[in-house]
């Protein structure tokens, strides 16, 4: 098996959703299950699922590390990283997404205690979409740049995220976050909220690439 790939399948309302894949050097499905990270690209990334127009996917974040060394940190981890249609937002996607992430997984034989999610800018908004509509299925979440719905956090219960945002982001003011993470906590998830200086709207860059974040989303399993 290739360490990237597209993957192209049917889902309501889009039609289709295709994405980048990578899987570690040496990955057989038949043999071992493995974490998987699901990654949301923001708004300039979107696009109409062809194989030159998905490659947009990889400019930032997740698909962008794994792409280049799809055995980081010597992690032994399934990415998947869809596009999001034209015209389109991640929020309004959020049953197809999920039929699309299952698909994936159960032909990648994904460990299902282990899939997190984490996403930013128009990303981070459906990280946190994602985590509200379907809880019990991530283990653990991380928006970046995004914002939310926050009178539904009751579904974070017990939920473990981080939350990174840029305090002089224009973009997607840094308040939007902060009423997520206020919400979240006052229903009983558990957040680490990273407030950043001096980085506008590229809140990403340092949460992924100067953090533990990547690994923290692997260690997480659901009911730990």
């Amino acid at each position: 098996m290739n360490n990237e790939f597209i993957f192209t399948r049917p889902v309501e309302v889009a039609g289709s959703l295709s994405g980048i894949v990578t899987v570690p050097t040496g990955f057989d499905q038949a043999k071992e299950s493995l974490p998987v990270i699901v990654f949301l690209h923001g708004a300039g990334e979107r696009g109409d699922g062809s194989a030159q127009s998905v490659q947009k996917v990889k400019v930032h974040g997740i698909p962008k590390i794994f792409a280049a060394n799809p055995d980081y940190h010597d992690l032994r981890v399934i990415t998947l990283s869809p596009q999001c249609p034209c015209g389109m937002t991640w929020n309004h996607l959020a049953f197809p997404l999920m039929q699309w992430i299952k698909v994936a997984v159960a032909e990648l034989n994904g460990d299902e205690s282990r899939i997190s999610i984490t996403g930013l800018s128009m990303g981070g908004f459906g990280s946190w979409e994602m985590l509200l509509t379907f809880p019990a299925y991530f283990s653990c979440g991380a928006p970046i740049c995004g914002g939310g719905l926050s009178w539904r956090a009751d579904a974070l219960r017990g939920k473990k995220l981080r939350v990174f945002h840029g305090l002089d982001d224009r973009t997607v003011p840094f308040s939007y976050s902060e009423q997520m993470v206020d919400a979240a906590r006052a229903n009983g998830a558990d957040v680490t909220f990273t407030a950043y200086d001096q980085v506008g709207h590229n809140s990403w860059t340092r949460a992924y690439e100067e953090t533990d974040l990547i690994d923290w989303l692997v260690s997480n399993r659901l009911g730990e």
